[in-house]
């Protein structure tokens, strides 16, 4: 794992520049045609990269997004229809020949298809409409932090918001910054991680990435989910407002003895 949290800062600054061109061209088409609904589409865990961009533009832009289910297509060749949708789909793998017959299968249908995937040859990214590369470079463990920040590279220039389009430069040196870090949190039987709002997604990838360690870990999206109580809460918040209403619930927690362990840039 640390080899690709290494990388992972640089194949985010790689993949913001390499992929500022077509996402400003992308961002205008969009703008203009204004998706009624936007279908999503993503195998492993492109999945919670589609998560994110589902809470994300839902939230800031109010398009709402639907999550297809690719078994259902595997299986029936089901394909729900909605009028004037665009396609976002992920492979963070590269390797989604189930995505990919989705997508070709939208797209001569005339929905937009746009591709975010870890491998430029992959058969997603033949399928699609437009692509837009994570320019990985090897590290294929960054494959959803890539994912992540290309999502918001592209809600960056879709919401016209200078603020936001001038903080995604800054976005590597603070992911090298957080790799500094050297404290820890006692894990013992188990622990929670919570990431309310946009966070939720980067909770549920963390508690996975925990699993896979060897850990007993669950993401979770609000306080009302801790079950068992009283086992570390690793609390995942970003600077969007909502640290401040967690504050009394986690000092609640606290003074019960739970060992809480916070990550916000706040």
């Amino acid at each position: 794992m640390a080899s690709w949290t290494a990388e992972a800062p640089g194949v985010v600054e790689r993949l913001l520049k390499e992929n500022a061109p077509e996402v400003r061209s992308l961002a205008r088409f969009l703008r203009r045609r204004n998706p009624a609904l936007v279908l999503a589409a993503a195998r492993g865990r492109g999945g919670l990269a589609a998560l994110y961009a589902k809470h994300l533009l839902e939230a800031r832009l109010l398009w709402p997004v639907l999550p297809l289910a690719l078994p259902l297509f595997a299986l029936y060749g089901a394909r729900p229809k909605a009028p004037f949708p665009s396609l976002l789909a992920y492979d963070l793998a590269g390797e989604g020949a189930g995505a990919a017959e989705l997508v070709r299968a939208y797209r001569g249908e005339g929905l937009l298809t746009l591709a975010f995937v870890g491998r430029e040859e992959s058969p997603l990214a033949g399928a699609a409409e437009a692509v837009l590369p994570l320019h990985l470079g090897g590290a294929e463990g960054a494959g959803f932090l890539a994912g992540l920040a290309a999502t918001a590279q592209l809600a960056a220039h879709l919401l016209e918001e200078p603020r936001l389009r001038e903080a995604l430069p800054a976005l590597p040196e603070a992911m090298a910054r957080a790799l500094e870090g050297e404290e820890g949190l006692e894990v013992g039987e188990g622990l929670f991680v919570l990431g309310p709002g946009f966070a939720y997604p980067v909770a549920l990838e963390a508690a996975l990435r925990l699993k896979e360690a060897g850990l007993r870990a669950e993401g979770v999206a609000a306080l009302e989910e801790l079950f068992p109580a009283g086992l570390p809460l690793l609390v995942l918040v970003g600077r969007d407002g909502v640290l401040a209403g967690l504050i009394p619930a986690l000092e609640g927690l606290k003074a019960k003895g739970v060992p809480l362990f916070v990550l916000s840039p706040e």
